[in-house]
């Protein structure tokens, strides 16, 4: 049981590393006691309350923030593994961010674009690629230069190298580079949806982590085009490595067991699929918001419910640990399930 507080009330835990400022809460105030409390043996309830003296304007979505609310975001982010800037993108750059990477998506198709651009690897089926359009085009800062830009300005770049520091770097020079995602549901399409993981999963072996994933969104989410699911505070938990899962993937020798930013071990294990996890939150994004989310917070997405719908986005990282002097393909660990 979630223990009680006097009065009988369930005192609901919180998951925060040591900050200079309180981080806006998605369960309660942030005290010096409460930085150093025991993670529980079970998952926690996060009660999203938003005070009512916030002033952000963006109503009770307490993991959104202003561009000039960035002490803010960083101290939420390290409370609960993940934020969103809102607002990000606005007007002609988000035309031009969303137009240029439908170019790209357009020139790909057609046979336009060098085969490097492709790729079926994160597909549902590796091998079986979309009848409709391709679902990935790597390397888009490459296609997109408002996509390069926004990458690698200030806020992005300054909040990235504030977490992971200075000599942080970014994968767009790896094997896929910063990739464009149309996720769609019907039988034209290679990736719908995805199941709990943490991107620390995708390469155990490697000494890459810490890391930080930007997604920049090109369309609004929610249960009709699909959204991304979290559990707030997970990325403190020494998760293991994915000796288990779906489908077959075979975890490299030498791996590190678990990956987290402290020893403490999960409540629970990971679902393997897309079962409800206690705690977990549904983050709708608007569209021109980027999200920051830490390589070890579960997450998982869900898949559309109009058959119409799409759910576009730019997903990017970058690593605060040892740069590969190769990164192949076959480093990528597909634990989870699609």
């Amino acid at each position: 049981m979630v223990p009680s507080a006097p009065g009988g009330r369930a005192r609901i835990p919180a998951y925060c590393l040591p900050s200079a400022e309180p981080a806006r809460s998605l369960n309660r105030p942030v005290t010096a006691a409460s930085q150093t409390e025991t993670p529980p043996q079970q998952l926690p309830i996060y009660h999203l309350r938003v005070p009512t003296t916030q002033t952000s304007g963006l109503g009770a979505t307490p993991w959104a923030f202003r561009p000039d609310e960035l002490t803010a975001l960083t101290a939420f982010y390290r409370h609960h593994g993940f934020a969103v800037l809102s607002g990000a993108v606005e007007g002609a750059t988000a035309d031009a961010l969303s137009e240029e990477c439908s170019s790209a998506q357009r020139r790909l198709a057609d046979g336009r674009l060098d085969a490097r651009y492709g790729t079926d690897r994160f597909n549902e089926e590796k091998g079986r690629p979309p009848t409709g359009q391709p679902n990935y085009v790597q390397h888009i800062t490459e296609l997109s230069p408002t996509a390069r830009h926004l990458l690698h300005s200030p806020p992005v770049a300054e909040l990235v190298r504030g977490w992971l520091g200075p000599g942080c770097w970014s994968a767009e020079d790896s094997d896929s580079g910063f990739v464009y995602q149309d996720a769609r549901p019907g039988p034209d399409s290679g990736y719908r949806r995805i199941g709990w993981h943490s991107d620390w999963q995708s390469a155990p072996h490697l000494d890459l982590w810490p890391a930080t994933a930007v997604t920049v969104h090109l369309d609004a989410t929610s249960p009709d085009n699909g959204f991304l699911r979290v559990v707030p505070g997970s990325h403190l938990w020494a998760t293991p490595a994915p000796y288990e899962n779906v489908n077959g993937a075979v975890v490299p020798a030498g791996s590190r067991p678990t990956g987290g930013h402290t020893a403490a071990a999960p409540p629970a294990p990971m679902p393997l699929r897309f079962e409800k996890v206690p705690g977990e939150v549904a983050l709708y994004a608007e569209r021109g918001d980027v999200l920051f989310h830490d390589c070890y917070l579960w997450h998982s997405a869900a898949v559309a419910t109009s058959s119409a719908a799409r759910r576009r986005h730019i997903r990017g990282s970058w690593f605060g640990g040892r740069k590969p002097v190769r990164w192949e393909n076959e480093d990528f660990v597909k634990n989870a399930a699609r």
